[in-house]
Parts: C-alpha cells; sequence; structure tokens
C-alpha cells in the first residue's frame, strides 16, 4: 500500500505539473500566432483609432504576463474567458460543442472496447491459422488508411452510391441521439484505426503470455485451454492494453475534429476550427486547454490502472 500510496502521490504531482506546462504553452502559441486579431475585428479598412480602441477593449494593449496571470487566475475559477467575435462567454462554447463531441467518443469507446480485445483474443487464440493472418491483415490494411480519406470511401459508397445512409449531419442539429442512422459513418470512421491497433496488441499480448513457462505448466498439469487463456494469460495482456486505450482516447480528442468537419457535425471540433478561421484566440484557447487537460488526466488514469494491473511496470515510473 506504501509503494502504491507513493506511486499516485508521484503521478499526481506530474499530472499537476503537466497541466501547468499545457496553460503556459496554449499561451505562448497563441501569442506567436502571426496577426493581430484586433486588425481582423476592425474589418477591411481598419482605422488607426478603431483598431487601438479593439486593442484596448481586448486588453491587448497590456504586456504578456498580466494576461497570462488574468487568464490563468480565471481558468481556476472555471472562466474560459470571452468570445472576441460574439461577446459570449468561451464556457458556453464548450457546452454547446461537448454533447455531440462525447457522443462520438463514448460510441467510439463502447465498441473498440469489445472488438479490439475480441479480435485480439480470436487472432492469439488462432495463432498461424486462417483466423489469425486474416485479422492481422485486415488490421493492417484498415490502419493504413487516413481517417479523412476512410470518410470519403463511406460517404462515396454508403451515402452517394447506395443511398442507405446520411452524408453528414446537416440538419439535425445537436441532439444526434435521435437520429442514429448520422451517427454510424462518424463512428465507423473513429473506429477503424483504433479497434486494428488494440486488437493487435492484445494479440501479441496474449500470444507472449500463452508462451510463457506458467501457461505451458498449467497446459501440462491438465489446466483447460480457456481457462490458461481466460484466466491468465488476457490479465496478463491488460496492462498494456489499458494504456493504449488511454492514448486511443487522446487521439479521439484529435480525430474527432477531422469527423466532425468531415460530417458536419457540431461539436467541439467544429468549434475550434470556427474559432481559428476567425481569429477568435479566447475561444481556440479555452478549447486548446480542455483538450490539453483531458489528455493529462486520461493518460495519469492509465497509468495508475496500469500499475494496478502490473504492479511492477511501476517500478521504472
Amino acid at each position: 500500500m506504501t509503494g502504491l500510496r507513493s506511486f499516485v502521490a508521484r503521478r499526481l504531482l506530474l499530472g499537476v505539473a503537466q497541466t501547468v506546462a499545457v496553460v503556459l504553452l496554449v499561451f505562448a502559441l497563441t501569442e506567436a500566432l502571426p496577426g493581430d486579431a484586433a486588425v481582423a475585428l476592425a474589418g477591411d479598412q481598419p482605422d488607426p483609432a478603431r483598431i487601438a480602441a479593439i486593442r484596448e477593449a481586448m486588453h491587448l494593449d497590456r504586456p504578456a504576463y498580466e494576461r497570462l496571470a488574468e487568464w490563468a487566475a480565471g481558468l481556476v475559477h472555471g472562466d474560459f474567458g470571452t468570445s472576441v467575435t460574439s461577446g459570449r462567454p468561451v464556457s458556453q462554447y464548450l457546452a454547446e460543442g461537448f454533447g455531440p463531441t462525447l457522443l462520438l467518443a463514448a460510441l467510439t469507446v463502447a465498441l473498440l472496447v469489445p472488438a479490439g480485445f475480441g479480435l485480439g483474443v480470436l487472432a492469439a487464440r488462432h495463432e498461424g491459422r486462417l483466423a489469425d493472418r486474416l485479422i492481422s491483415s485486415v488490421t493492417l490494411a484498415v490502419y493504413a488508411v487516413p481517417e479523412f480519406a476512410l470518410g470519403i470511401l463511406l460517404v462515396t459508397v454508403f451515402a452517394l452510391h447506395l443511398g442507405w445512409l446520411p452524408p453528414t449531419a446537416v440538419g439535425y442539429g445537436t441532439d444526434l441521439l435521435a437520429h442514429p442512422a448520422a451517427l454510424l459513418l462518424p463512428v465507423l470512421v473513429l473506429l477503424s484505426r483504433p479497434v486494428c491497433s488494440l486488437a493487435r496488441l492484445v494479440r501479441a499480448g496474449m500470444v507472449d503470455a500463452l508462451a510463457a513457462p506458467y501457461a505451458v505448466h498449467a497446459r501440462r498439469y491438465g489446466i483447460g485451454g480457456a481457462r490458461v487463456r481466460y484466466a491468465h494469460a488476457l490479465p496478463n495482456a491488460l496492462a498494456p492494453a489499458v494504456q493504449q486505450l488511454a492514448r486511443t482516447i487522446d487521439w479521439l480528442l484529435c480525430g474527432v475534429i477531422v469527423v466532425e468537419a468531415l460530417f458536419v457535425i457540431p461539436g467541439l471540433g467544429t468549434v475550434l476550427l470556427n474559432a481559428v478561421a476567425e481569429r477568435d484566440v479566447p475561444v481556440v484557447q479555452g478549447l486548446a486547454v480542455v483538450f490539453g487537460v483531458l489528455t493529462v488526466v486520461l493518460n495519469l488514469g492509465a497509468d495508475l490502472v496500469a500499475h494496478r494491473l502490473a504492479p511492477r511496470a511501476g517500478v521504472a515510473a
């Protein structure tokens, strides 16, 4: 228990340090963006006096360290700032786009876990045979296809050519659960690459575990194959698979931007793209912080679960 507490404390301190680093990095990168939000808001033929007034209203005339301190203090209290284009709080943008993005991510993860583990276990059980070669070949081929290319292909075949599914989510609003047909293609695109990587990792872990001396001795003593696979080999493949699952959820935060843009889904990815196009820096900063903090939290949780499943993994941490 002492070792576990020490490991948790180290990981929590690391998570706090990473969160602070994310805030500093986001602010520094947005400060380094070319152009000026005040010039963009002033119109096509900006008047210097109007630009100066806008800069003063947006506090852009203040030193960077003062704006950083004010912004960071607001983040601690849940205040992400105000949009420079609409005057609305950034938190409203986050609240409006969070639902569709969370729905896409939740459906993807809910299907990813049984599909990835099931294919990995099936391939390991039939190692070297037709099922194993087929699963390995298909997962490798699908993993090599970029998300946007696969999305365009699926839309062309199932939406435009066959007419079975809607090509985009235009007209459905944010209540996508009421229109499951609009979710099918986006979820398939998001699921395609993660399920391939997870299945291959589970297969490799299962194959190594089944070839380990303890599994060989267990079979020699007459223990059934199913018990060896699921009670002994599978738990040993869980720790790396859990970490891969956390990295996959990290990837979903990026992949969802591409998918939402492709299928016109009003989620956080679409909000981010619109904010970048409009040079709405507070919205970009708020979304970047949310994505960064989620990444830190997910990796922290994955480290803790992996350590619980395989405590010796924490020795090197």
